[in-house]
């Protein structure tokens, strides 16, 4: 098995500021970049902005700036985010940059030396959304009350009639169906896989791949009065990434194809249609997976700016916190499915879980530990069932653990740790050490040792997920830097007796809900 691993979130559109949507997916994919990381993989974890296209130069004008000059504002948005939100991106990629001009030339060329029938020059009319950089057939459309057309998703279309080069996307509509069948795994969940099938066994149609009513986007090769369709450009920048077109360097040997790309449900036939569409075209291999993530709705609405329920990334932070933050989006989004964000609840379960379930089971085990050990880690003495049977299940937990991360079933690995959390809490009110303290101190000590090496193996178990308070816990604890990976939640390296320890703060404190707030 490889150990190399590489995954992509979807490049953000800059025509606005980051928004909850931007940061949910950020912090999906920045968990599983950080999971596999810690069982020992070697990862590429990329993520960016798409800056081309009619939308982009519409809104630049619209703000009275240049189109570089509004991308460049507000693609630097997009890289606070990713600080803000303790995003452990290894690269940044905007589609401005010379490198991806490039890649999204040498891709064109590509696709016209390996298969030369595939690219042809004729004429365009049909429905185009500005706002989703798409075509649309009439039956894909809704009519609205004022009689015009309008996308399923509601963008208003407007009719096109224009000069552009054509993708013979019709040629693959058997080998798309045939790389579905043997590739079971491509698209995830099964309800997103079981819609494009359904579309790609419809029958594909030729799409068009350039435009010649605007200028800005990358030139088509030897034909600069066009510009590439912005979706061929911007899906290109996963390869982008790993130094294409020089297919012979490390970095495009170690890690493409591409193990996950992870995006939004709403641009998945762009990522598995079209996508693996052009790749095979240019003879080049096809990404393992695409992960169809859910919207997150706002108290059950769909965030819109007509609602005025778009929530700003740092406005969570403000309130909650960062790593609570990041804990709550994946706890409670489930597996490809929409999420809801409520205030109440968020508050709930952030008290819940974070302030009384694990926080202040290691508020209360390192408080004892310093007022009644001497500051140090006890030596224990010897384990009864009890403490086994605490111990062995944080140490057997991982492959359960892996397997839901593997799906991207965070909210279920969360699950299965807080499981485990609250069975310490039990053994505590169980066993009591506060009491034995008095009457059996020996116990006491071997009673604080097990919760100790408990907490290390929480510590190391939520650091994807809670980075900042899970090294924060491992540090009080004195847990060397290059032993916090999965690997180590084992009793092989348990924690040593007489290990001293600073005088413990909390790290989840818990939150009151302000009235204003409410």
């Amino acid at each position: 098995m490889s150990k190399n691993f590489y995954i992509t979130t979807a490049i953000s559109y800059v025509n606005g500021s980051p928004h909850l949507g931007h940061a949910y997916e950020a912090i999906l994919t920045d968990v599983m970049a950080r999971f596999k990381r810690l069982d020992g993989f070697n990862v590429k974890f990329l993520t960016g902005t798409d800056e081309h296209g009619q939308k982009v130069a519409k809104t630049a004008e619209t703000n009275g700036m240049e189109p570089k000059a509004f991308c460049d504002k507000t693609a630097a948005e997009f890289e606070a985010m990713t600080e803000t939100l303790n995003i452990s991106n290894d690269d940044f990629i905007r589609t401005t940059q010379d490198r991806h001009y490039t890649a999204s030339k040498a891709i064109w060329s590509a696709i016209k030396d390996n298969n030369p029938d595939d690219i042809y020059l004729s004429k365009y009319d049909g429905w185009y959304s500005v706002r989703d950089e798409a075509y649309f057939t009439e039956s894909e459309l809704e009519k609205g009350e004022d009689g015009n057309f309008y996308t399923p998703g509601g963008a208003p279309v407007e009719w096109v009639e224009e000069p552009c080069y054509f993708f013979r996307l019709s040629a693959y509509t058997d080998k798309l169906l045939k790389f579905y069948e043997d590739n079971p795994g491509f698209i995830v969940p099964q309800s997103r896989k079981n819609e494009i099938v359904s579309f790609v066994k419809d029958g594909l149609q030729d799409i068009s791949i350039s435009r010649t009513n605007f200028k800005w986007g990358v030139p088509v090769p030897d034909d600069p009065d066009h510009v590439m369709y912005v979706w061929l450009d911007a899906l290109t920048n996963y390869i982008t990434g790993v130094g294409y077109p020089n297919t012979d360097c490390d970095e495009y040997k170690t890690f493409w194809p591409a193990d996950i790309h992870v995006i939004g449900k709403d641009i998945i036939r762009f990522h598995c249609v079209y996508w693996p569409a052009f790749l095979m075209s240019a003879n080049l291999e096809l990404p393992k997976q695409v992960f169809a993530h859910g919207f997150i709705n706002v108290e059950g609405q769909k965030m819109s700016k007509s609602v005025g329920n778009v929530i700003a990334p740092q406005n969570l932070i403000d309130m909650f916190g960062l790593d609570q933050t990041r804990y709550l989006l994946m706890r409670e989004v489930p597996h490809g499915q929409d999420g809801n964000f409520s205030e109440d609840h968020a508050f709930q379960r952030i008290n819940s879980d974070l302030a009384n379930s694990l926080g202040n089971l290691v508020q209360r085990t390192l408080s004892m530990i310093y007022k009644n050990c001497d500051a140090a880690i006890p030596n224990p003495n010897d384990f009864t069932g009890d403490d086994k049977k605490l111990l062995n299940e944080i140490y057997d937990c991982f492959p359960t653990l892996r397997k839901h991360a593997d799906k991207m079933e965070f909210h279920r690995v969360l699950e299965g740790i807080w499981k485990i959390i609250a069975h310490a809490n039990a053994y505590v009110d169980e066993q009591a050490p506060w009491a034995l303290r008095k009457n059996d101190p020996e116990r006491m000590k071997t009673v604080l040792y097990v919760l100790a090496e408990a907490i290390r193996g929480f510590a190391i178990l939520v650091l994807p997920y809670t980075p900042e308070a899970g090294h924060k816990i491992l540090d009080r604890l004195s847990v060397p830097e290059d032993e916090r990976l999965f690997e180590y939640v084992s009793a092989d390296h348990a924690l040593s007796g007489g290990i001293i320890i600073e005088k413990p703060e909390g790290v989840f404190p818990r939150l009151e809900m302000k009235e204003e707030a409410a």
